[in-house]
């Protein structure tokens, strides 16, 4: 295979964590990527280590202008992208009525409009090519939720419902649509990058405030490991049949099922009142 014939990842958020290790994961292999991050300094050693097989460049989700100029790179350097990776987020620590309107609006912006725009920018040239994989980074908080991450489950959320949608609609088109939901991974998440609000309301010191210790208390010790996470995500997407959903790490895993059991369990414990809903039958009862 020619290095004209390689897959083109195109990766965003990859100056820490997860998006840095599956940009090294990519590169590893041999292939191409678009390694963005809003500071490219961050990321200038990746690509420095594979100067024929990877862009740097500069990418804050947010911002239009950047994410096509980006885009636009990926497809004068490589041709195409082939398979759209959107990593770039971060956390955000608060109690409901703690959250802060700047904070908010900017995790939304980030979280799910920034991914939304980057993968409508990407594609046109999925569909044109009808082939393509997108990879959106959700989170064990996609699927279920704890006290104090609140507004970021609600992004995390988010994610999940375009991603479902997404599928349904590119699917018949050749494109694949797959969403991590990774567990505790020992990145900067609980760490640098997390944000919080200023504001603490004593009532909810032993709920939400007691969670916001816990989870910085987490960092640096998180089971999961990014590199490895990456070898997964790149398994399944290589896979003749990608998951829709792919969890990542036995936190995951054991937390997700135990959602299902607790979901399965509250149905059906208001199954009749549920059913009570609806028009009666209007067929006559002999």
């Amino acid at each position: 295979m020619s290095i004209d014939d390689t897959p083109v990842w195109f990766i965003t958020g990859c100056s820490t964590g997860l998006g840095r290790a599956l940009a090294d994961a990519v590169l590893d292999r041999g292939w191409r990527a678009v390694v963005t991050a809003r500071d490219p300094k961050a990321v200038a050693d990746i690509v420095a280590r594979h100067e024929n097989r990877a862009l740097g460049f500069a990418l804050d989700v947010t911002d239009a202008q950047q994410i096509d100029n980006a885009v636009e790179a990926a497809k004068e350097s490589f041709g195409h992208i082939d398979v759209l990776a959107n990593n770039a987020g971060h956390g955000y620590l608060a109690a409901l009525e703690e959250g802060e309107d700047d904070e908010v609006r900017a995790l939304f912006d980030t979280n799910v409009f920034g991914l939304v725009d980057v993968t409508r920018r990407v594609l046109p040239g999925m569909r044109a090519r009808r082939r393509g994989h997108v990879v959106n980074v959700s989170s064990l908080g996609g699927l279920t939720a704890f006290g104090a991450t609140g507004y970021y489950h609600a992004t995390k959320f988010a994610v999940e419902g375009l991603s479902e949608s997404l599928a349904a609609e590119v699917s018949p088109l050749g494109i694949n649509v797959t969403i991590v939901e990774p567990g505790a991974f020992r990145t900067n998440w609980s760490g640098p990058s997390m944000r919080q609000s200023a504001t603490r309301i004593d009532d909810y010191a032993d709920t939400a405030g007691a969670r916001r210790k816990s989870t910085l208390d987490t960092y640096g010790h998180q089971p999961g490991d990014p590199e490895r996470a990456a070898t997964a995500i790149i398994e399944a997407v290589q896979c003749e049949n990608p998951p829709l959903r792919l969890l990542l790490g036995k936190v995951a895993l054991d937390v997700a099922l135990a959602r299902l059991d607790a979901l399965k369990t509250n149905f059906t414990a208001w199954r009749d009142v549920t059913l009570s809903a609806d028009y009666p039958d209007d067929r006559t009862t002999v």
